[in-house]
């Protein structure tokens, strides 16, 4: 008995030594994977660069690059390009969407820096007047959502956005940053279902940089299984594991209901038809009073 200890104790040795190999390369490839999706200190350097430079203006602008009273706390970002955060803006619960994909160098390394000569906010120009800036809001508008009786309107709510210190004047600084904004399609989305009940809130914004409202519960079931055990697990225990944590029949009921409520406003809406092009589970959530939020 005495001659095998030392062969079990190798053993061991052997089986620790490869646990903690196969931990630390878990760890690595954790933190690289983390390096390379998440980038808020490389969205907050761009932003507050253009603003310090006064370039870009917004509501949050202050906040976030002199106050630091916005703050990014959790990544939820699942392309480095399109930076995504949980995080806190006075005393609230908010999520924080940046876009840095053509700030970055072409190699794409996580520390990489944003470039000089790329320009984010080039539109419009030095010279451009009130009225030529509508022009340009209405023709763009005209092209993503058709030509619509009701997109004046639209445009005199983007100008009432645009004048952030409400001057009843729009500056250049201001007018870049709704542009740039306006370009981002799930933005104009929201901004044009602002009157809906059952879409984020905007909140404010800082150049392309734009704050919502936190939705409470972000997948329509209360629990998210984790992508490695998706596969594992068969199709009767994912129904099963839906149906423990899913809300009570009558409060999925109401859900339910919002979800038609919501297509049928989309459908035949104020500012065009809209389509829901990806519906899964993820991208449906609702509030702690069981109204549908998308």
């Amino acid at each position: 008995l005495q001659g095998r200890l030392p062969g079990i104790k190798v053993k061991y040795l052997l089986v620790v030594w490869l646990g903690i190999f196969v931990g630390s390369w878990v760890a690595y490839m954790h933190y690289s994977s983390y390096s390379e999706l998440c980038r808020g200190h490389v969205c907050r350097m761009i932003i507050c660069d253009q603003y310090k430079k006064g370039i870009i203006s917004g509501s949050a602008c202050k906040d976030l690059c002199e106050e630091r009273g916005l703050l990014f706390q959790h990544c939820l970002s699942s392309s480095p390009s399109q930076q995504v955060y949980r995080g806190l803006w006075r005393d609230r619960e908010v999520i924080i969407k940046c876009g840095i994909g053509e700030a970055l160098r072409a190699d794409s390394r996580p520390d990489s820096v944003p470039r000089r000569d790329v320009v984010l906010f080039d539109k419009p120009t030095r010279g451009t007047s009130m009225d030529e800036f509508k022009e340009m809001l209405l023709n763009f508008l005209k092209s993503k959502l058709g030509d619509q009786p009701s997109l004046p309107a639209l445009v005199s709510r983007i100008i009432t956005m645009a004048d952030v210190n409400r001057d009843k004047k729009v500056s250049l600084a201001e007018a870049k940053s709704i542009w740039a904004l306006l370009q981002l399609n799930e933005f104009l989305l929201m901004f044009s279902l602002h009157e809906k009940e059952h879409t984020a809130k905007l909140l404010g914004h800082c150049g392309d940089l734009y704050v919502t409202e936190k939705i409470p519960h972000t997948s329509l079931y209360g629990v998210d299984v984790p992508p490695f055990l998706q596969s594992l697990l068969p199709s009767l225990a994912h129904q099963l594991i839906h149906q423990w944590f899913a809300p009570a029949w009558p409060r999925r009921a109401k859900i339910a209901i919002g979800l038609l409520e919501f297509v049928e406003e989309i459908f035949h809406g104020t500012y065009g038809s809209f389509y829901i092009c990806e519906s899964s589970l993820r991208n449906v959530g609702y509030n702690d009073k069981y109204d549908f939020k998308m």
